[in-house]
């Protein structure tokens, strides 16, 4: 087993620099970087940039005001006319486009294999620095949403395969369906107008993780404060995130009552219920339970941009949908570069996780 994570470990590094050199070769011929960026405040055109980057960017904006000149400064960049070629090159040296790409590619790794993912084009704060400040309100998303579906799904599940093709397995199908099929964001708006202030209930915050006032509460005020804030959100994306975990439990739960050692285990004498949870449920959860680290990133990166964006919670999600916006450069490869590692290492915990519930696995003599 050592020799396998180790391997598979290794193989983490070609991998994440394969991702990373996609992405940065993508990058290369996308239009709109920051330097037609700075051009296009100039001109007045940049509508596409999110009106929340705050420090940097209004400073460079200033500067370029100050540094534009009559006649045509020749450059390669579309609509740097009237701009002091000077001023694009020193433009580009303060972004590092000064450098070929293949050296900007190869310090951007170095550094990022030491976690130096730098500064932000467009704010005052390092890059490191506002991933830790986003950090809380997407595990907090993603880890309650998981554990919520999980809760749900598994119970449901295994209800639904021993009560197969039951009025009950039927109804709560369609529920399921139903739920699978609205957005998450379309129930986000609903609970918004419910219980929210919107037209009927004032009941749950608006926006925040906390109150302005979070600090000067004792504990228990604060847990209680929390999931005050919490509750909706989560709720809105639980809805929509247990169905496949549910069908999926059930299936699983189906496949295994049918084998012989079941029927067996009946003609022992056993009950229905040392049957289902003493020899069924371990081999049956097998796949259920190892897809939890998957379950949980999947949650955590993808599945609460508009739901951050509705609650006015200020994650991942949204700062990596504004540094795109806004071509914030450094910020959207920290987050690749973070995603990716962290799914690789989910994949293999995965994998350690099924020997873990089922011991008869072994890794060990497979090939990666």
């Amino acid at each position: 087993m050592i020799a396998y994570i180790a391997r598979r470990l290794l193989l983490m590094i070609p991998t994440i620099l394969g991702i990373m050199l996609i992405s940065f070769t993508i990058v290369q011929f996308a239009p709109g970087g920051p330097v037609e960026r700075i051009i296009a405040q100039l001109q007045g055109l940049d509508q596409g940039a999110s009106s929340r980057v705050s420090g940097g960017g209004a400073d460079i904006g200033a500067q370029a005001q100050a540094q534009a000149a009559a006649g045509d400064a020749g450059s390669k960049y579309r609509g740097a006319q009237g701009l002091d070629p000077k001023f694009i090159a020193e433009l580009e040296k303060q972004f590092g486009f000064d450098k070929p790409a293949h050296e900007r590619f190869l310090l951007m790794i170095r550094n990022y294999a030491t976690f130096d993912f730098g500064k932000s084009y467009y704010r005052d704060a390092s890059v490191l620095q506002l991933i830790k400040e986003k950090m809380p309100v997407s595990i907090s998303l993603g880890l309650w949403m998981t554990l919520l579906s999980y809760l749900i799904s598994i119970p449901l599940g295994i209800r639904k395969a021993v009560r197969d093709g039951s009025p009950f397995d039927t109804w709560t199908s369609g529920v399921i369906i139903v739920g699978y099929a609205i957005p998450s964001f379309l129930f986000a708006i609903m609970l918004l107008l419910l219980f929210a202030g919107g037209s009927f209930w004032s009941i749950f915050p608006l926006r925040g993780l906390t109150s302005e006032t979070w600090a000067e509460m004792a504990w228990p005020a604060r847990i209680l404060d929390y999931f005050w804030h919490i509750a909706l959100p989560v709720f809105a994306m639980t809805l929509g995130a247990f169905a496949t975990s549910t069908f999926l439990t059930k299936n699983s739960f189906l496949d295994e009552i049918r084998k012989q050692y079941v029927q067996t285990a009946r003609m022992k004498g056993l009950t229905e219920r040392q049957v289902l949870y003493g020899h069924v449920f371990r081999n049956a959860m097998l796949i259920v339970i190892a897809g939890f680290p998957g379950a949980f990133v999947h949650a955590f990166f993808t599945g609460s941009l508009l739901i951050e964006t509705i609650f006015s919670l200020d994650g991942l999600g949204l700062l990596s949908y504004e540094a795109i916006l806004n071509r914030d450069y450094p910020v959207v490869f920290a987050n690749l570069f973070i995603f990716a590692l962290i799914g690789l290492v989910v994949n293999l915990v995965s994998d350690l996780t099924y020997t873990w519930i089922d011991p008869r696995i072994d890794f060990e003599t497979r090939e990666v």
